[in-house]
């Protein structure tokens, strides 16, 4: 249940970044309250918010059943990764090996902090 509750929080962190940077592509407009309407219209941006405070609750959660040294690396590694994966195919956005490579770096360096301790 544990790695359960760390991946819903990672997904949760990565689809409200995703979000959030749907909610200020045009059309749409930085909330304000220079412009309150747009800012209420906004729908991206507050459930990105939401999706956000649900990952820190998540994040809570599996702060409850795993060591910090392995729920911290994992999540925020997870993270990384996924809105990478995110930038790529909703995004379009360039996708070079150095990424590939960043995030397998990533990835093992996380394995080796936290194998012995899981």
């Amino acid at each position: 249940m544990k790695w359960i509750i760390l991946l819903t929080g990672i997904f949760a962190n990565a689809s409200a970044s995703v979000l959030v940077k749907i909610a200020m592509m045009p059309p749409r407009k930085f909330p304000s309250l220079a412009d309150p309407i747009a800012a209420f219209s906004n729908w991206p941006f507050w459930l990105g918010l939401g999706l956000y405070g649900a990952a820190f609750l998540l994040y809570a959660a599996a702060l409850a059943r795993l060591p910090l040294n392995v729920a911290h690396p994992i999540l925020t590694s997870g993270a990384v990764a996924t809105v990478a994966l995110f930038s790529i195919f909703l995004f379009r956005e360039p996708f070079h090996w150095t990424t590939v490579a960043g995030i397998l770096l990533v990835i093992s360096g996380v394995t080796l902090i936290t194998s012995r301790v899981a």
